[in-house]
Parts: structure tokens; sequence; C-alpha cells
């Protein structure tokens, strides 16, 4: 019989500063791009503790197996789930939202992405969406571009109208590859961007999406353990978690 000689919870101590589920800050969104059932299994039985948002990757939702089981069980493991904002923009450029609203009601899904990242949509329509779903869904709304740079200032107004329409956490762009939108093309942060940003906005408001480890410790060591990190692998949680603990070389120094 294994018998635990070493009080871990006062040895780390920077686990008492990390937020409890259900968290308003220090939000992990995990991205799944088509993992089979059984692997959502496995990966609920380490990672549910650390994991507060699924995003079902682009377009994966339409053509991924036992969908509405999978999505139950993130569920029933109190983890919101929602779709990737193409998919989204693939409905809305075929003028069929209301085929994309059903869908999303038919998976049993409280949550859902607006975005702009793929085709050009008019910014005032954009937060007529916004406004729309946020009656009926929790609406997370991703700001940047996935094929062009966007000057700061657009950023800023486009933030801030979009929580005023309704968003309850903007989205960062920058992709599954982190190469874009808050990231260089090397995968470098944009900080003047992100320092311009926090300025203007509540840091709890924005998820940044930083699917790289070098992107996930920048913003931990900036703006401390409690920040709202997303686009995660689901076998980069529990590092991701180390990180935010100190239990990784790259934040280590952060909380000595």
């Amino acid at each position: 019989m294994f018998i635990n000689l070493f009080p871990m919870e006062s040895i780390i101590t920077n686990k008492k500063l990390r937020t409890k589920k259900t968290r308003k800050e220090g939000i992990t969104m995990m991205i799944d791009k088509g993992i089979s059932l059984s692997q959502a299994k496995y990966f609920l039985e380490t990672s549910k503790e650390y994991t507060d948002i699924i995003k079902l990757g682009f377009g994966t939702s339409i053509i991924t197996p036992n969908i509405i089981e999978k999505v139950r069980l993130y569920q029933k493991n109190n983890i919101q789930v929602y779709l990737g904002g193409t998919l989204f923009e693939y409905f809305f450029s075929r003028n069929k939202i209301k085929e994309y609203e059903d869908f999303v009601n038919h998976l049993g899904i409280s949550m859902v992405e607006i975005s702009d990242g793929c085709i050009d949509i008019d910014h005032s329509e954009k937060c007529n969406q916004i406004k729309k779903f946020s009656k009926n869904f929790i609406v997370l709304s991703e700001v940047g571009s996935k094929t062009k740079n966007i000057e700061n200032d657009k950023w800023l107004e486009n933030i801030e109208k979009e929580i005023i329409a309704g968003s309850w956490k903007i989205i960062a762009e920058a992709r599954e590859g982190g190469n874009i939108g808050i990231c260089e093309e090397n995968g470098n942060i944009k900080s003047d961007l992100i320092d311009d940003i926090v300025k203007k906005t509540s840091i709890e408001q924005i998820i940044w999406e930083a699917p790289k480890k070098s992107q996930q410790s920048w913003f931990i060591n900036k703006f401390g353990l409690n920040v709202n990190l997303g686009n995660i692998s689901y076998d980069d949680i529990i590092p991701l978690e180390c990180l935010r603990l100190g239990l990784r070389a790259d934040t280590f120094k952060k909380f000595l």
C-alpha cells in the first residue's frame, strides 16, 4: 500500500494561488483536432482538472465519429465545448447561419465562437452576430486574421466593440501553429501589440492563443500563473500546468 509521506500541497505553494474550476481567469482551452472517443477518455483521466474549455478545432466536428458522445463526455467532466470559428465562417459565407445554429443545438453545445479569420466580414455585421448569439449562447469572439496582419489600433477597436456587443471572452488569434496574429511568423510574441491590448482591456477578458511552449512561458512570465491560454494540444495540458506552477525550467525563476 502506498503511503503519501510528502504533503505536496504545502511544498507546491504556487498551487494555492492557482484558480479553481469553474474559473473566470487562469483558463486553459484545449484544441481537439479530432481525437477519438477512447483518446478523449484517456485525456480526461489525467487532464480534466486542468482543462476548462475544449475547442473542436476548425471543421472537425462535422466529420469526427461519435461527436455527440464526445461532447457529452467533456461536459460531464465540467468542461465547456465549442466549435472552432472557422466552421461559423463556413456557414456564414454560405448564408446558412440558421443551419449553423441548428447544428450547434443538435450537439447540445452552449458556447459558440464568432470569428472572421478566414473571410472578411463587415465588423458591424460581426458585432450583430455576437449580439444575436449572446442571447442564447456564451459567445467567444476571435480578433485577428489567419491571412494578414492587422494594425494595433484596429485590434483595440475591434476588441472593445466585440466586448460591448456581448462577447464573454476575446480570443487573440495565433492559429494552431502560433505564427500569425499576436505572433510573428517565427513564433515570437508581438510584445508591443500585447502591451497595447492590456492597456485598454482587462487581462481577464482575453484568451491568448499560445500553442508553443515558448509562447506559454512568455505569457506566464509576463502575466502570472492565472493568465488565460488557448489552442493547447491535448498532450500539453499537464506540461502547461507545470509551467503555471513553476515546475519547469522556463518559469522556474518566476516563482522563486
